[in-house]
């Protein structure tokens, strides 16, 4: 009787072993994909773009590796993406409209924080805007950063070679890569597309934004996306997002995209949990 109970104590300690050992086995698992949750995470992070490399890259020919010298419109667009990104990373707001209720181009631009965002140009455009007193409007920024300011005084606002900036950023984040391409009279330094994936993936959320995920209503988009539509329409590089589609699907799209084109950033700017300053820079470029 002794032996019996010896045997099956025996066999209770075994089951409980392989029992707490299953446990293990499932916890480490657990963990293996916590980690690998976490490092898709960082993957996720190293590949995020902000509008102004998105829209770039929108601009950008996949092959050739540069934007069209037809673009006229592309360079004030980046700086407008700046502007936009410092307000969507909490940096920049515009200051309060008052009892009068001032239209969006007469209100100036405030720096709420001037905490580093790890990205130099929007670090430099920062700086300028938290320096500069008495403050400037987003129009007044958005040429300043430009440099097309007839003041030699205000000259050194102006950011330099930004595109080139910008498709270096690309080329670290893997998604460019750098040529020389010999144009008969000179050379040019070209960034064709090495990474096709994330160029495809941001075409397709563009397309699907005004399609397949379509809303109908400006204030349920996510800020961003509707951003990079307005923002790449200004910046004349929208139509290569639609241009792969199907002729139905491009037109139903365009239609979409004028029904945001055809919001009165005033109205708009004057709903509840909006980017005030988002809505400015639109509206700079609508005037």
């Amino acid at each position: 009787m002794a032996a019996l109970k010896q045997r099956t104590s025996g066999l209770v300690q075994r089951k409980n072993d392989r029992e707490s050992g299953g446990e293990e086995d499932e916890a480490r698992r657990c963990g293996e994909e916590d980690d690998l949750e976490q490092d898709e995470k960082g993957d996720s992070k190293e590949t995020r773009l902000t509008l102004m490399e998105e829209v770039l890259l929108l601009g950008l020919k996949d092959q050739e590796g540069y934007t069209s010298f037809w673009n006229d419109c592309i360079s004030s667009g980046l700086r407008g993406c700046m502007l936009v990104e410092l307000a969507l990373r909490g940096r920049l707001t515009l200051e309060a409209c008052g009892v009068r209720r001032r239209s969006l181009l007469s209100r100036k631009v405030i720096c709420k924080s001037d905490a580093p965002t790890g990205d130099v140009l929007l670090d430099e455009a920062l700086k300028h805007i938290k320096d500069t007193q008495p403050p400037e409007t987003v129009q007044s920024w958005i040429e300043l950063l430009s440099g097309e300011t007839w003041n030699p005084l205000k000259l050194h606002y102006q950011l330099r070679n930004v595109r080139e900036r910008l498709a270096k950023n690309l080329v670290e984040k893997g998604v460019l890569t750098t040529e020389k391409q010999n144009f008969l009279l000179f050379d040019m330094t070209t960034h064709p597309l090495t990474n096709n994936t994330i160029k495809q993936r941001l075409v397709k959320k563009v397309q699907e934004s005004v399609l397949e995920k379509w809303v109908n209503d400006p204030h349920r988009m996510d800020k961003r996306v509707l951003s990079l539509i307005l923002l790449a329409h200004s910046s004349d590089v929208l139509e290569n997002a639609f241009a792969p589609l199907q002729d139905e699907q491009y037109d139903l799209g365009m239609k979409r995209v004028h029904t945001l084109l055809e919001l009165e950033p005033e109205k708009e700017s004057a709903k509840p949990n909006v980017n005030e300053l988002m809505w400015a820079v639109v509206a700079a470029f609508t005037k």
